[in-house]
Protein backbone atom coordinates (compact mmCIF):
# COMPACT_ATOMS: atom_id res chain seq x y z
CA UNK A 1 0.00 0.00 0.00
CA UNK A 2 1.45 3.59 -1.02
CA UNK A 3 2.40 6.04 1.79
CA UNK A 4 -0.64 8.13 0.96
CA UNK A 5 -3.12 5.11 1.53
CA UNK A 6 -1.76 4.38 4.47
CA UNK A 7 -1.94 7.28 6.02
CA UNK A 8 -5.17 7.79 4.97
CA UNK A 9 -6.31 4.46 6.62
CA UNK A 10 -4.70 5.08 9.80
CA UNK A 11 -6.41 8.37 10.27
CA UNK A 12 -9.57 6.92 8.90
CA UNK A 13 -9.42 4.13 11.87
CA UNK A 14 -7.84 6.44 14.62
CA UNK A 15 -11.05 9.07 13.98
CA UNK A 16 -13.17 5.96 13.89
CA UNK A 17 -15.10 6.07 17.67
CA UNK A 18 -15.98 2.40 17.51
CA UNK A 19 -12.51 1.26 16.48
CA UNK A 20 -10.26 -0.98 18.32
CA UNK A 21 -8.02 1.94 18.59
CA UNK A 22 -11.26 4.23 20.34
CA UNK A 23 -12.62 1.49 22.65
CA UNK A 24 -9.83 -0.49 23.85
CA UNK A 25 -6.48 1.22 23.19
CA UNK A 26 -7.76 4.66 24.14
CA UNK A 27 -10.70 4.36 26.16
CA UNK A 28 -10.30 1.20 28.25
CA UNK A 29 -9.29 2.29 31.67
CA UNK A 30 -8.85 -1.66 32.82
CA UNK A 31 -6.17 -1.89 29.79
CA UNK A 32 -3.50 -0.17 31.92
CA UNK A 33 -4.79 -1.98 34.86
CA UNK A 34 -4.16 -5.60 33.66
CA UNK A 35 -0.43 -5.21 32.70
CA UNK A 36 0.25 -5.53 36.60
CA UNK A 37 -2.47 -8.07 37.01
CA UNK A 38 -0.98 -10.16 34.21
CA UNK A 39 2.72 -9.91 35.12
CA UNK A 40 1.69 -10.69 39.29
CA UNK A 41 0.12 -13.38 37.41
CA UNK A 42 3.21 -14.87 35.27
CA UNK A 43 5.06 -14.85 38.53
CA UNK A 44 2.52 -17.33 40.07
CA UNK A 45 2.96 -19.66 36.78
CA UNK A 46 6.78 -19.65 37.37
CA UNK A 47 6.38 -20.24 40.79
CA UNK A 48 4.39 -23.39 40.25
CA UNK A 49 6.51 -24.57 37.40
CA UNK A 50 9.46 -24.38 40.12
CA UNK A 51 7.93 -25.86 42.82
CA UNK A 52 6.30 -28.69 40.71
CA UNK A 53 2.29 -27.62 41.73
CA UNK A 54 1.38 -26.31 38.54
CA UNK A 55 -0.66 -29.39 37.32
CA UNK A 56 -1.44 -31.20 34.38
CA UNK A 57 -4.48 -29.12 32.75
CA UNK A 58 -5.12 -25.82 32.20
CA UNK A 59 -8.05 -25.37 34.06
CA UNK A 60 -7.54 -24.31 37.43
CA UNK A 61 -4.40 -23.56 37.19
CA UNK A 62 -2.27 -20.12 37.33
CA UNK A 63 -1.84 -19.86 33.79
CA UNK A 64 -5.80 -19.90 33.35
CA UNK A 65 -6.12 -17.06 35.50
CA UNK A 66 -3.13 -15.34 33.54
CA UNK A 67 -4.64 -16.28 30.25
CA UNK A 68 -8.45 -15.08 31.12
CA UNK A 69 -7.28 -11.61 32.25
CA UNK A 70 -5.53 -11.17 28.92
CA UNK A 71 -9.10 -13.02 27.27
CA UNK A 72 -11.28 -10.19 29.03
CA UNK A 73 -9.27 -7.28 26.98
CA UNK A 74 -12.47 -6.71 24.80
CA UNK A 75 -12.30 -7.95 21.17
CA UNK A 76 -8.61 -8.18 20.66
CA UNK A 77 -7.77 -10.70 22.86
CA UNK A 78 -11.49 -12.92 22.63
CA UNK A 79 -10.41 -15.73 22.08
CA UNK A 80 -6.49 -15.97 23.58
CA UNK A 81 -6.92 -18.99 25.90
CA UNK A 82 -7.80 -21.27 22.84
CA UNK A 83 -4.13 -21.78 22.15
CA UNK A 84 -4.03 -23.02 25.58
CA UNK A 85 -6.38 -25.43 26.42
CA UNK A 86 -5.39 -28.91 27.05
CA UNK A 87 -6.65 -31.03 24.00
CA UNK A 88 -5.87 -34.49 25.47
CA UNK A 89 -6.87 -36.57 22.25
CA UNK A 90 -3.89 -34.32 20.62
CA UNK A 91 -1.51 -34.02 23.62
CA UNK A 92 -1.37 -30.45 22.80
CA UNK A 93 -0.15 -27.76 24.42
CA UNK A 94 2.52 -30.27 25.84
CA UNK A 95 3.38 -28.19 28.57
CA UNK A 96 1.06 -30.31 31.00
CA UNK A 97 2.02 -33.68 31.17
CA UNK A 98 5.81 -33.93 30.01
CA UNK A 99 7.74 -32.16 32.78
CA UNK A 100 10.42 -31.17 30.61
CA UNK A 101 8.62 -29.06 28.49
CA UNK A 102 6.67 -27.60 31.19
CA UNK A 103 10.14 -26.72 32.96
CA UNK A 104 11.20 -25.29 29.77
CA UNK A 105 8.09 -23.28 29.57
CA UNK A 106 8.63 -22.00 32.75
CA UNK A 107 12.14 -20.71 32.26
CA UNK A 108 11.18 -19.00 29.15
CA UNK A 109 8.50 -16.94 30.96
CA UNK A 110 11.00 -16.32 33.93
CA UNK A 111 13.64 -15.07 31.72
CA UNK A 112 10.99 -12.79 29.82
CA UNK A 113 9.84 -11.15 32.58
CA UNK A 114 13.21 -10.47 34.06
CA UNK A 115 14.74 -8.96 30.35
CA UNK A 116 15.16 -5.80 30.41
CA UNK A 117 15.47 -5.46 26.48
CA UNK A 118 14.30 -6.84 23.68
CA UNK A 119 17.42 -8.97 22.28
CA UNK A 120 17.31 -11.12 25.52
CA UNK A 121 13.89 -12.07 25.03
CA UNK A 122 13.81 -12.57 20.97
CA UNK A 123 17.16 -15.25 21.99
CA UNK A 124 14.71 -16.66 24.43
CA UNK A 125 11.96 -17.00 21.87
CA UNK A 126 14.84 -18.81 19.40
CA UNK A 127 15.53 -21.07 22.42
CA UNK A 128 12.03 -22.13 23.06
CA UNK A 129 11.25 -23.08 19.46
CA UNK A 130 14.10 -25.31 19.42
CA UNK A 131 12.63 -27.23 22.33
CA UNK A 132 9.63 -27.63 19.55
CA UNK A 133 7.48 -28.19 22.17
CA UNK A 134 4.50 -29.55 20.26
CA UNK A 135 1.23 -26.71 19.98
CA UNK A 136 3.09 -24.34 21.70
CA UNK A 137 3.47 -21.71 18.99
CA UNK A 138 3.35 -17.35 19.05
CA UNK A 139 -0.02 -17.48 20.78
CA UNK A 140 2.56 -16.86 23.71
CA UNK A 141 3.23 -13.81 22.07
CA UNK A 142 0.16 -12.40 23.74
CA UNK A 143 1.60 -13.11 27.15
CA UNK A 144 4.54 -11.43 25.99
CA UNK A 145 3.22 -7.91 24.85
CA UNK A 146 1.38 -7.41 28.22
CA UNK A 147 5.09 -8.26 29.49
CA UNK A 148 6.74 -5.60 27.27
CA UNK A 149 4.30 -4.04 24.91
CA UNK A 150 6.84 -1.65 23.31
CA UNK A 151 9.12 -4.61 22.48
CA UNK A 152 6.41 -7.14 21.09
CA UNK A 153 3.20 -7.03 19.06
CA UNK A 154 0.11 -9.59 20.45
CA UNK A 155 -0.68 -12.84 17.81
CA UNK A 156 -3.90 -14.07 16.85
CA UNK A 157 -5.41 -15.35 13.58
CA UNK A 158 -7.19 -11.92 12.82
CA UNK A 159 -4.22 -9.75 13.33
CA UNK A 160 -2.27 -12.23 11.46
CA UNK A 161 -4.59 -11.83 8.34
CA UNK A 162 -4.47 -8.23 8.83
CA UNK A 163 -1.30 -8.48 8.42
CA UNK A 164 -1.11 -10.28 5.49
CA UNK A 165 -3.60 -8.09 3.76
CA UNK A 166 -2.05 -4.85 4.36
CA UNK A 167 1.59 -5.98 3.39
CA UNK A 168 1.27 -8.65 1.29
CA UNK A 169 2.68 -11.63 2.98
CA UNK A 170 1.97 -15.00 3.56
CA UNK A 171 2.53 -15.59 7.56
CA UNK A 172 1.48 -18.53 8.83
CA UNK A 173 0.08 -18.67 12.44
CA UNK A 174 2.13 -21.39 14.05
CA UNK A 175 5.48 -20.56 13.80
CA UNK A 176 7.75 -18.20 16.00
CA UNK A 177 10.19 -17.13 12.95
CA UNK A 178 7.16 -16.30 11.01
CA UNK A 179 6.27 -14.03 14.29
CA UNK A 180 9.47 -12.86 14.79
CA UNK A 181 9.45 -11.66 10.93
CA UNK A 182 6.54 -10.10 11.08
CA UNK A 183 7.41 -8.11 14.56
CA UNK A 184 10.31 -6.59 12.45
CA UNK A 185 7.68 -4.85 9.81
CA UNK A 186 5.64 -4.08 12.06
CA UNK A 187 8.50 -2.53 14.00
CA UNK A 188 9.64 -0.43 11.09
CA UNK A 189 6.09 0.47 9.82
CA UNK A 190 5.11 1.66 13.51
CA UNK A 191 8.54 4.14 13.62
CA UNK A 192 7.03 5.42 10.39
CA UNK A 193 3.85 6.28 11.72
CA UNK A 194 4.38 6.83 15.36
CA UNK A 195 3.15 10.31 15.24
CA UNK A 196 -0.08 8.59 14.15
CA UNK A 197 0.43 5.13 16.48
CA UNK A 198 2.19 4.73 20.18
CA UNK A 199 5.36 2.79 21.70
CA UNK A 200 2.52 0.57 22.65
CA UNK A 201 1.92 -1.86 19.37
CA UNK A 202 -1.30 -2.66 20.58
CA UNK A 203 -2.37 0.63 18.56
CA UNK A 204 -0.42 -0.87 15.55
CA UNK A 205 -2.23 -4.03 15.93
CA UNK A 206 -5.92 -2.90 16.69
CA UNK A 207 -5.52 -1.59 12.89
CA UNK A 208 -4.28 -5.05 11.65
CA UNK A 209 -7.45 -6.63 13.76
CA UNK A 210 -9.62 -4.10 12.12
CA UNK A 211 -8.67 -5.13 8.81
CA UNK A 212 -8.38 -9.08 9.88
CA UNK A 213 -12.21 -8.87 10.52
CA UNK A 214 -13.47 -7.72 7.29
CA UNK A 215 -14.93 -4.30 9.55
CA UNK A 216 -11.81 -2.11 7.81
CA UNK A 217 -12.13 -2.75 3.95
CA UNK A 218 -8.66 -1.96 1.93
CA UNK A 219 -8.33 -3.50 -1.56
CA UNK A 220 -6.28 -6.37 -0.39
CA UNK A 221 -8.78 -8.08 1.34
CA UNK A 222 -11.63 -7.05 -0.90
CA UNK A 223 -12.05 -10.89 -1.64
CA UNK A 224 -12.30 -12.20 2.00
CA UNK A 225 -14.58 -9.07 2.78
CA UNK A 226 -16.92 -10.69 0.08
CA UNK A 227 -16.36 -14.30 1.05
CA UNK A 228 -18.26 -13.45 4.50
CA UNK A 229 -21.87 -13.90 3.99
CA UNK A 230 -23.52 -10.68 4.43
CA UNK A 231 -25.85 -12.38 7.29
CA UNK A 232 -22.29 -13.24 9.28
CA UNK A 233 -21.10 -9.52 8.17
CA UNK A 234 -24.10 -8.20 10.04
CA UNK A 235 -23.70 -10.27 12.69
CA UNK A 236 -20.16 -9.75 13.24
CA UNK A 237 -20.74 -5.75 13.10
CA UNK A 238 -23.49 -5.88 15.41
CA UNK A 239 -21.81 -7.95 17.96
CA UNK A 240 -19.13 -5.26 17.62
CA UNK A 241 -21.86 -2.30 18.18
CA UNK A 242 -23.52 -4.26 21.26
CA UNK A 243 -19.87 -5.13 22.66
CA UNK A 244 -19.29 -1.25 22.78
CA UNK A 245 -23.00 -0.17 24.00
CA UNK A 246 -22.37 -3.26 26.76
CA UNK A 247 -19.14 -1.17 27.61
CA UNK A 248 -21.03 1.90 28.26
CA UNK A 249 -23.24 0.16 30.45
CA UNK A 250 -20.57 -1.07 32.13
CA UNK A 251 -18.63 2.20 32.96
CA UNK A 252 -21.74 3.69 33.95
CA UNK A 253 -22.46 0.91 36.60
CA UNK A 254 -18.92 1.41 37.68
CA UNK A 255 -19.17 4.87 37.90
CA UNK A 256 -22.44 4.80 39.90
CA UNK A 257 -21.23 2.81 42.64
CA UNK A 258 -18.13 4.92 43.05
CA UNK A 259 -20.65 7.25 43.51
CA UNK A 260 -22.95 5.58 46.23
CA UNK A 261 -19.66 4.92 48.04
CA UNK A 262 -17.83 8.13 47.54
CA UNK A 263 -21.77 9.92 49.28
CA UNK A 264 -21.82 7.00 51.92
CA UNK A 265 -18.14 7.70 52.70
CA UNK A 266 -18.53 11.18 53.25
CA UNK A 267 -22.34 10.81 55.19
CA UNK A 268 -20.06 9.04 57.47
CA UNK A 269 -17.45 11.51 58.14
CA UNK A 270 -14.86 10.29 55.64
CA UNK A 271 -12.69 12.31 53.43
CA UNK A 272 -12.82 10.34 49.68
CA UNK A 273 -10.72 10.10 47.17
CA UNK A 274 -11.54 8.18 43.97
CA UNK A 275 -9.42 6.69 41.09
CA UNK A 276 -7.14 9.32 39.82
CA UNK A 277 -8.15 7.85 36.22
CA UNK A 278 -11.81 8.30 37.36
CA UNK A 279 -11.65 12.22 38.20
CA UNK A 280 -13.08 13.24 34.86
CA UNK A 281 -16.50 10.81 35.42
CA UNK A 282 -19.76 11.81 36.06
CA UNK A 283 -22.97 10.30 37.79
CA UNK A 284 -26.41 11.81 38.42
CA UNK A 285 -25.19 15.10 38.02
CA UNK A 286 -22.14 15.08 39.56
CA UNK A 287 -18.46 14.96 38.82
CA UNK A 288 -16.65 12.49 40.43
CA UNK A 289 -13.64 14.45 40.96
CA UNK A 290 -15.12 17.16 42.93
CA UNK A 291 -16.35 14.04 45.59
CA UNK A 292 -12.85 13.85 45.98
CA UNK A 293 -9.61 14.72 47.54
CA UNK A 294 -7.75 16.03 44.94
CA UNK A 295 -4.20 14.58 46.38
CA UNK A 296 -4.02 10.88 47.81
CA UNK A 297 -1.80 10.81 50.81
CA UNK A 298 1.17 9.16 50.14
CA UNK A 299 1.82 7.77 53.80
CA UNK A 300 4.40 5.58 54.09
CA UNK A 301 3.63 3.97 50.12
CA UNK A 302 7.10 3.16 47.81
CA UNK A 303 6.73 5.05 44.71
CA UNK A 304 5.69 1.75 42.79
CA UNK A 305 2.80 0.96 45.44
CA UNK A 306 1.56 4.67 45.81
CA UNK A 307 0.71 4.42 41.90
CA UNK A 308 -0.85 1.03 42.53
CA UNK A 309 -3.09 2.36 45.58
CA UNK A 310 -4.10 5.91 43.76
CA UNK A 311 -5.92 3.61 41.19
CA UNK A 312 -8.06 1.48 43.90
CA UNK A 313 -11.60 2.87 43.08
CA UNK A 314 -12.28 4.55 46.16
CA UNK A 315 -10.89 4.80 49.23
CA UNK A 316 -11.91 6.14 52.63
CA UNK A 317 -10.02 8.20 55.12
CA UNK A 318 -10.39 9.78 58.21
CA UNK A 319 -9.59 12.92 59.80
CA UNK A 320 -6.61 12.17 61.08
CA UNK A 321 -5.39 10.58 57.38
CA UNK A 322 -5.36 6.99 58.14
CA UNK A 323 -7.02 4.72 55.44
CA UNK A 324 -10.23 3.02 57.08
CA UNK A 325 -11.62 1.22 53.92
CA UNK A 326 -10.82 0.76 50.53
CA UNK A 327 -13.44 -0.52 47.78
CA UNK A 328 -12.59 -1.58 44.36
CA UNK A 329 -15.32 -2.56 42.11
CA UNK A 330 -15.06 -5.12 38.89
CA UNK A 331 -18.38 -5.72 37.09
CA UNK A 332 -17.07 -7.94 34.50
CA UNK A 333 -13.00 -7.57 34.30
CA UNK A 334 -10.53 -9.67 36.57
CA UNK A 335 -11.33 -9.86 40.06
CA UNK A 336 -7.47 -10.73 40.06
CA UNK A 337 -6.78 -7.62 39.39
CA UNK A 338 -9.28 -5.94 42.24
CA UNK A 339 -7.52 -8.12 44.70
CA UNK A 340 -3.79 -7.72 43.75
CA UNK A 341 -4.60 -4.01 43.79
CA UNK A 342 -5.78 -4.35 47.84
CA UNK A 343 -3.33 -6.86 48.53
CA UNK A 344 -0.72 -4.70 47.86
CA UNK A 345 -2.34 -1.72 50.12
CA UNK A 346 -2.60 -4.38 52.76
CA UNK A 347 0.95 -5.85 52.58
CA UNK A 348 2.02 -2.10 52.55
CA UNK A 349 0.13 -0.92 55.52
CA UNK A 350 0.66 -4.23 57.44
CA UNK A 351 -1.38 -2.44 60.52
CA UNK A 352 -4.89 -4.44 60.17
CA UNK A 353 -7.00 -0.97 60.62
CA UNK A 354 -7.93 -0.79 56.84
CA UNK A 355 -10.94 -2.55 56.03
CA UNK A 356 -11.06 -4.52 51.81
CA UNK A 357 -13.97 -4.63 49.99
CA UNK A 358 -14.32 -5.93 46.57
CA UNK A 359 -17.58 -4.80 45.25
CA UNK A 360 -19.46 -6.60 42.35
CA UNK A 361 -22.39 -8.21 41.02
CA UNK A 362 -24.57 -10.88 42.67
CA UNK A 363 -23.71 -13.23 40.15
CA UNK A 364 -19.92 -13.19 39.98
CA UNK A 365 -19.99 -14.44 43.92
CA UNK A 366 -18.74 -17.71 43.59
CA UNK A 367 -15.81 -16.34 41.11
CA UNK A 368 -14.93 -13.74 44.19
CA UNK A 369 -15.09 -17.08 47.05
CA UNK A 370 -12.83 -18.83 44.56
CA UNK A 371 -10.01 -16.47 44.34
CA UNK A 372 -10.53 -15.00 47.82
CA UNK A 373 -10.14 -18.62 48.82
CA UNK A 374 -6.74 -18.99 47.34
CA UNK A 375 -3.82 -20.76 49.80
CA UNK A 376 -1.37 -17.77 49.11
CA UNK A 377 -4.03 -15.15 49.68
CA UNK A 378 -5.56 -16.65 52.41
CA UNK A 379 -1.98 -16.51 54.24
CA UNK A 380 -0.77 -13.16 53.17
CA UNK A 381 -4.28 -11.04 53.90
CA UNK A 382 -4.38 -13.44 57.01
CA UNK A 383 -4.36 -9.67 59.30
CA UNK A 384 -6.53 -7.97 56.64
CA UNK A 385 -9.44 -9.96 54.88
CA UNK A 386 -11.35 -9.04 51.83
CA UNK A 387 -14.77 -8.50 52.17
CA UNK A 388 -17.31 -8.28 49.24
CA UNK A 389 -20.70 -6.53 48.47
CA UNK A 390 -22.96 -6.93 45.95
CA UNK A 391 -24.24 -4.01 43.90
CA UNK A 392 -27.55 -4.77 44.70
CA UNK A 393 -27.01 -4.62 48.35
CA UNK A 394 -25.27 -1.22 48.17
CA UNK A 395 -27.53 0.21 45.72
CA UNK A 396 -30.87 -0.51 48.17
CA UNK A 397 -29.00 0.87 51.71
CA UNK A 398 -26.48 3.66 50.84
CA UNK A 399 -29.06 5.83 51.65
CA UNK A 400 -30.04 3.95 54.89
CA UNK A 401 -26.62 3.25 55.86
CA UNK A 402 -25.78 7.03 55.53
CA UNK A 403 -28.45 8.34 57.34
CA UNK A 404 -28.04 5.62 60.77
CA UNK A 405 -24.67 4.82 60.32
CA UNK A 406 -21.75 5.87 62.21
CA UNK A 407 -18.89 4.97 60.99
CA UNK A 408 -17.12 1.92 58.53
CA UNK A 409 -18.65 -1.13 60.71
CA UNK A 410 -21.79 -0.66 59.33
CA UNK A 411 -20.98 -1.87 56.49
CA UNK A 412 -20.92 -5.60 58.06
CA UNK A 413 -24.50 -5.69 57.55
CA UNK A 414 -24.14 -6.31 53.87
CA UNK A 415 -20.65 -7.01 53.57
CA UNK A 416 -19.90 -10.94 53.46
CA UNK A 417 -16.48 -12.80 53.73
CA UNK A 418 -15.51 -16.02 51.37
CA UNK A 419 -15.47 -19.35 53.70
CA UNK A 420 -15.18 -23.12 52.94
Amino acid sequence: MENSSLKKLIEEYRSDTESVYNTWFLQDKDRLKSFRTIKAGIKDVVLDIQNQTFGNDFKESSLETVITAISEQKQVFEGAAHAFYWKPKLRIPDIYENEENKSAFGSFLNACLLAKDDKKVVDEILKLNEKKIKGLGPAVANILYFLHPTFFPPFNTAIVNGFNALFHKKIKLGSWLEYLEMRETIIQTNEKYRHLFSNDYGAFCGLLFEIGIGRIVIPENVEMVIEVSEAKKLKTFKKRHQQVLDDLLEENDHSEMQYLLAKLGKDLGYEVWIAKNDHSKQRQGKVLGELSLKKLPQACFSEDVFRTVSLIDVIWIDKIGQFVGAFEVEKSTSIYSGILRLHDLATSMGDGKCQLYLIAPKKREREIQAQLLRPSLQTSLKSMPISYITFSDLKCDCDAMGKFGHDISVLSKISKKASY
